[in-house]
């Protein structure tokens, strides 16, 4: 299925919202995660620094979104989310590799995230984009764990960072 990423605009932000909701449903379930936090809206997400992409099936149908910060020198990969009726389709996959080129085109080295360990679309599909497992080494990773532990994430599954190389 051919999928097109660009960058997000404005006009899409209610649709990267029901987005995001349909693939928070999935972990939801799977995790019996009913107290699972709301995210913040999407016109936030795209007021952040960093950069917003999104896949479309054909012009003006988003089907996914990625979303990747940029703060205090980090390239950091906050988000991918897809309908979930187009998951193992590729979107995702491209979705993560076009991020990345776009760090390595932004000057960074690195990309990291945090997910869960042991659901089958976070970590085990990550390591399949080349992240690997990393420890938090800065202020800025380590206050991402904290606010984590303030909503309450852990206890739904172990929670790790990873990280990518990208660029030379």
């Amino acid at each position: 299925m051919p999928f097109v990423v660009r960058p997000a605009a404005l006009e899409d932000a209610a649709r990267l919202e029901e987005i995001e909701a349909a693939a928070d449903r999935l972990l939801i379930d799977l995790l019996d995660a009913e107290d699972w936090p709301a995210p913040d809206g999407a016109t936030e997400r795209l007021a952040l620094p960093g950069v917003v992409l999104v896949s479309e099936l054909q012009p003006g149908e988003v089907i996914g979104f990625a979303h990747l910060l940029e703060l205090e020198g980090h390239a950091h990969l906050e988000q991918v989310s897809v309908l979930p009726r187009f998951g193992r389709r590729g979107a995702g996959r491209m979705l993560v590799e076009a991020i990345l080129a776009e760090a390595a085109r932004r000057g960074h080295r690195t990309v990291t995230l945090r997910t869960y360990a042991d659901v089958p679309w976070n970590a085990p599909f990550y390591e399949t984009c080349g992240f690997v497992e990393t420890r938090p080494d800065t202020p800025f990773l380590t206050r991402l764990v904290d606010v984590e532990r303030a909503l309450g994430l852990p206890r739904h599954g172990r929670r790790l960072q990873m990280t990518a190389r990208v660029g030379a």
